[in-house]
């Protein structure tokens, strides 16, 4: 029996993504997106006001640090939005996909929860529709050097890891959420 593996692949992040993240992010609020779980975390602000060497390309930054000091900061919706947005989805899809250029330095960060939250369904309704588009041998070619010590790796590698992180950090995501919504009683 062949299987399919592109189908396959792309549901395992849509299951998620239409059945527990994405539903659950509806009515984020302005003040859940930039609460700060604890002293010292790390988020997206004014340029202004930035803690650490500011990354992005307009007035609202990206906290951040390398290396990150140990133990790592503690960081907020919005910066864990952040982290999902460009680096797991934009960057990838830029690279592998022709999608518009994207880093961490040049990207203009949400001020706000409905902003960040289009961000989000932009950048992942371009990587899915370039993750369908690979096909079966799609999946089998290389990633190639955008992708460092794993070039020689497939592109069914990166789709794998790319989604566990939109997973993982969607389930920190919503447990943050959590958290607001119990410390605020």
């Amino acid at each position: 029996m062949a299987v399919e593996w592109n189908p396959l692949l792309v549901d395992q992040l849509e299951f998620q993504w239409a059945t527990s993240l994405r539903p659950k992010l509806e009515g984020l609020t302005d003040a859940e997106y930039l609460w700060e779980p604890g002293p010292g975390a790390w988020t997206v602000r004014p340029r202004a006001e930035a803690i650490t060497r500011p990354w992005g390309g307009g007035d609202m930054v990206l906290d951040f640090a390398a290396p990150a000091p140990e133990p790592p900061p503690i960081t907020t919706i919005a910066w864990r939005l952040a982290h999902v947005i460009v680096g797991c989805l934009a960057v990838r899809t830029a690279s592998h996909f022709g999608g518009p250029p994207a880093d961490f330095a040049t990207h203009h960060y949400a001020a706000g929860a409905d902003e960040a939250l289009d961000q989000l369904d932009a950048a992942h309704d371009r990587w899915v529709a370039g993750v369908r588009a690979l096909g079966e041998e799609g999946l089998a070619r290389p990633c190639g050097p955008a992708e460092g010590p794993f070039a020689a790796e497939p592109l069914a590698v990166l789709v794998l890891h790319i989604h566990r992180e939109v997973i993982h950090h969607g389930a920190e995501i919503l447990l943050l959420r959590d958290l607001y919504r119990v410390s605020r009683g």
